[in-house]
């Protein structure tokens, strides 16, 4: 999920001024953009400390929870939609199923409807490995945008608390060309990370770098999402891995082997104004305006994240 595509579309299309003043408000977070990319490797990987337990049975949804946002997804984004979730009010066997592809059961989203699975278990200080493809199909508001969906991990809150459709989480991005991105899902989520600043992306203009400046990433502000290092996935149509690794408040996104992003200091702002370490939740799998597989969903526990290595 990204939030504000609308006014990241605005600046992309036919403002230049507004488009000028977000990479100025960049340069001025990031410092001056940086000719040459990153090489990023994945070294000293932690031994799991147990067992290896599957997510997903391969036969049903058995322990994952469907939402449901509003019936129609191009009200998300607006202040006061106007209507009200359709939440667990209806049947969602035609969202969210289990159906065989390439000679195998996944989980189906179909996308038409935005939100998301839950699964029930509490996880923290894990490795979580899953396996997705995208489908055929995208729906409006996004059919002409990139695919777009989202892993989401340390959820919690109330269901349909981040725009009547999703709980609140730090987000590992799935899009095509931004897989691995780190976005703040609620208004109250927080986590660090180093940027660069790229005048190629839209806004917020900022890429992750190992070495670069730190930022706070904070819903609703020239922070709000950070770009993957690079694009590591695969082609349409082809099964992309995802690796994510989280010990207390800190994650390391990995796609396709490819490490693309680390966040530390994840945490929840309470009501006194504090920042209270988030260090464990639930994921979700998202629905957003396109056809998504995933398969293979399992999470094993660590005690240490693995070393991203910056390369020549």
């Amino acid at each position: 999920m990204r939030v504000h595509r609308a006014f990241a579309a605005l600046l992309a299309l036919g403002t230049p001024a507004l488009a000028q003043d977000s990479q100025q408000q960049a340069r001025a977070i990031a410092g001056e953009p940086v000719a040459a990319p990153q090489r990023l490797t994945l070294t000293d990987l932690p031994e799991p400390t147990g067992k290896r337990t599957a997510l997903f049975d391969g036969r049903s949804l058995d322990g994952w929870t469907a939402w449901l946002g509003y019936a129609d997804p191009a009200i998300t984004y607006q202040a006061n939609p106007g209507a009200t979730p359709i939440g667990t009010s209806r049947d969602t066997k035609g969202d969210f199923a289990v159906r065989e592809i390439d000679g195998a059961p996944a989980i189906w989203v179909k996308g038409e409807t935005w939100g998301s699975l839950v699964h029930r278990a509490d996880l923290r200080d894990y490795h979580l490995r899953l396996e997705f493809k995208w489908g055929a199909r995208t729906f409006a508001p996004r059919e002409t945008l990139p695919r777009n969906n989202g892993l989401l991990y340390h959820t919690h809150g109330a269901p349909g608390e981040v725009f009547g459709t999703w709980r609140p989480s730090s987000e590992f991005e799935i899009m095509t060309g931004s897989t691995g991105m780190i976005v703040a899902v609620g208004g109250k989520l927080r986590g660090r990370t180093t940027v660069s600043f790229d005048p190629t992306l839209i806004a917020p203009h900022l890429r992750y770098r190992a070495g670069g400046r730190e930022i706070d990433i904070v819903n609703g502000t020239p922070t709000w999402n950070v770009e993957a290092a690079t694009d590591a996935e695969r082609p349409v149509g082809e099964w992309n891995t995802l690796d994510l690794y989280v010990v207390g408040d800190r994650a390391v996104h990995v796609v396709n082997g490819v490490p693309v992003a680390q966040v530390r200091d994840l945490a929840t702002i309470a009501p006194d104004g504090t920042r209270v370490p988030l260090t464990h939740g639930q994921i979700q799998l998202q629905s957003e305006g396109a056809e998504t597989w995933f398969r293979g969903i399992t999470v094993e526990p660590i005690k240490a994240l693995p070393r991203v290595v910056v390369g020549d």
